[in-house]
């Protein structure tokens, strides 16, 4: 018998949440005949509107689906209208008997919500993951992964993640090869290199302006290139190094050098993506000491090489 993924939808859902999944299982039944029957289910059973305002038609309603061998909740800004305690329920239904939960991008909040994330790690799209940190504190999230698998339960960032998360259920279950074909046909990677960090906004630091912090980092931010070495960071804070490590650790989770790294690495990424300057140049205006160690922070912090990352993200007019 085939597969069974069911496809869980929501008004308001991210329609590529549901049909690029749908599209990599479909093309990996193109090569393994009747490998996935794929069934879309909503609440009620009737069509649903994504965000971007196009109708999607259901296949069923959620609590007429007897079984489901994988259970994909997808995501959407509209995640709220599937963490009402009719949905949760059905989805904790079917999650019983499934070989495998998964979901997409917003969708993890109704894995959630359904307690089948507790004690696991998990991830979703990178500007959420602080709300679903504070909403499970039971969770591990891991913001800058692409995909996390804990025993049965898969989630993944956001949007074209759920690509990359449904390419690796076919590896899982037709082989490498099959999985590679249908990379090969969507025009994508079969393991996609970096993390969401790579794909985030600019460097947000949520430090008080009343923190004797917020100044340092103002200055931080202001002149990557400066001298921020911790004894002149605490002198200028007017504190001890030690009391200015406690603050960097308290407030925003790092320590003072991993901080002016992470600025760097944000000023190197925006000089890489507008222009066609050398990376020594760019080294150098970013504050790093040499290529070198600016390829080192980047592969550290985003996962990729400033290379790959300008090949990635610089300006089309420039291609």
């Amino acid at each position: 018998m085939a597969h069974r993924v069911v496809l869980v939808v929501f008004p308001g859902v991210q329609l590529l949440d549901v049909v690029g999944p749908a599209e990599v299982f479909a093309g990996a039944a193109r090569l393994e005949p009747d490998a996935y029957e794929l069934v879309v289910a909503s609440p009620d059973g009737s069509a649903v509107r994504g965000e971007s305002g196009l109708r999607l038609d259901a296949d069923a309603a959620l609590a007429g689906v007897d079984h489901a061998d994988t259970l994909l909740i997808a995501g959407g800004w509209g995640y709220e209208e599937a963490c009402v305690p009719s949905v949760v329920a059905q989805v904790r239904r079917l999650a019983e008997t499934a070989s495998r939960v998964c979901s997409v991008c917003t969708g993890a909040f109704v894995l959630g919500a359904a307690g089948l994330l507790n004690g696991r790690r998990a991830t979703t799209h990178w500007a959420m993951a602080g709300r679903m940190r504070s909403a499970f504190p039971g969770v591990v999230v891991e913001p800058d992964r692409i995909f996390v698998r804990d025993g049965s339960v898969y989630t993944s960032a956001g949007v074209t993640a759920g690509m990359d998360l449904a390419l690796a259920l076919v590896e899982a279950d037709h082989g490498a090869e099959t999985a590679r074909t249908v990379a090969r046909w969507l025009v994508l990677f079969l393991q996609r290199p970096g993390g969401q960090s790579q794909f985030s906004t600019r460097l947000d630091y949520a430090v008080a302006s009343a923190s004797p912090l917020r100044p340092v980092c103002d200055d931080i931010a202001a002149d990557p290139a400066g001298d921020h070495r911790v004894p002149r960071l605490a002198r200028r804070a007017g504190m001890s190094e030690r009391h200015l490590g406690r603050l960097f650790a308290e407030q925003l989770g790092t320590t003072p050098a991993r901080f002016v790294e992470r600025v760097r690495v944000e000023a190197a990424r925006g000089l890489l993506e507008a222009d066609s300057t050398t990376v020594a140049t760019v080294s150098a205006r970013a504050g790093f000491g040499s290529p070198e160690t600016l390829r080192r922070a980047f592969v550290r912090v985003l996962g990729v090489g400033p290379d790959d990352y300008r090949a990635r993200f610089r300006t089309a007019e420039r291609i």
